[in-house]
């Protein structure tokens, strides 16, 4: 059971990554907004019965967790329901797949800097010297290897854009282990329809070109809706539930590895200085997912809350 966890983890953020690469295709096609809305609505058709045969969800029980955790459940929908999506997909339209992969890599030590400065929860040298170096490869991809930049604030746009995705996760992330008392796919579920209901306003003052979207537009939008987010999600929680969350959190960092391979693959060049901002973002993670000391209780590793009680409540890692 174990080896067939690791096998679905190992597809499961394949499929993650392959949202990065299908998000780069289909910006061309859709704007950011319509891109979130399409993914969740398509997710939402499938989840919603899914939730209704594993998690027994009915209106009347649907009605009472809506009462009691419409606030939540809201917060989730805008935090990583909108918000995270409509800076993602905005950050693919001035960088690369490769490098909104690893920017947002660094949730985790985003998150880790947020709890000691908020909770003054501690953290160990290594996961310092961890942070330090992600934060110079993040940098080195900022400013494409040119340091000096950071003193004349000339960044790629779309890799502060994913910092801000980042820091959107981070805080839905935190609003999952609010959430714990909703079963994971109905709280994926709902907090994603409540997302839908609050964009549909937005998407009128920006009407769809239906005429100049081409097939792999379409193709593209039915993989972010079905394998990137209702099959990913599935993958993700059978895992966690078998490996626990800590393990299966490890394997995220392949995400910008994939990304990397499948570019590759795709014809792309990958540039030394991504090469080398990228082994500085890994090798960091790997430092900072050191056990921490038993005073700290969360910590956030994209996609999930590490805390393993609730670890299935933040489905919807679909990067």
């Amino acid at each position: 059971m174990k080896y067939q966890a690791f096998l679905f983890l190992l597809l499961c953020n394949l499929l993650w990554a392959g949202n990065f690469v299908f998000g780069k295709i289909v910006i061309n096609e859709f704007s950011p907004l319509w891109i979130t809305f399409l993914r969740w609505v398509i997710a939402c058709s499938i989840l919603l019965p899914i939730a209704v045969i594993y998690e027994n969800l009915n209106y009347e029980k649907m009605k009472k967790i809506v009462k009691e955790s419409w606030i939540i459940l809201t917060c989730m929908g805008i935090s990583g329901g909108i918000l995270f999506n409509v800076f993602t997909y905005s950050a693919l339209q001035f960088t690369s797949p490769t490098n909104g992969t690893l920017v947002f890599s660094l949730t985790p030590a985003i998150t880790m800097i947020f709890s000691l400065l908020l909770w003054k929860e501690k953290i160990s040298i290594m996961q310092i010297a961890g942070l330090s170096v992600s934060f110079m490869g993040v940098l080195t991809l900022l400013t494409g290897g040119n340091l000096m930049q950071v003193f004349q604030m000339n960044f790629n746009k779309g890799d502060l854009l994913m910092i801000a995705a980042d820091i959107c996760w981070m805080a839905y992330a935190f609003l999952c282990k609010k959430a714990e008392a909703v079963p994971p796919i109905t709280a994926i579920t709902l907090s994603s329809f409540i997302a839908v209901l609050i964009m549909i306003p937005f998407l009128i003052m920006q009407p769809l070109a239906i005429h100049q979207v081409s097939a792999m537009g379409v193709k593209g939008i039915l993989y972010i809706g079905i394998f990137a987010s209702v099959c990913a999600f599935i993958l993700w929680n059978f895992s966690v539930r078998t490996v626990g969350a800590s393990t299966a959190n490890l394997t995220v960092n392949l995400i910008p590895v994939y990304t990397a391979i499948i570019t590759l693959l795709m014809g792309e060049v990958i540039s030394g200085t991504q090469m080398w901002g990228g082994a500085m973002v890994v090798m960091g993670l790997l430092l900072t997912s050191q056990k921490r000391p038993k005073s700290i209780a969360i910590y956030v590793n994209a996609p999930m809350v590490d805390i393993s009680k609730v670890a299935s409540k933040c489905p919807h890692c679909v990067n």
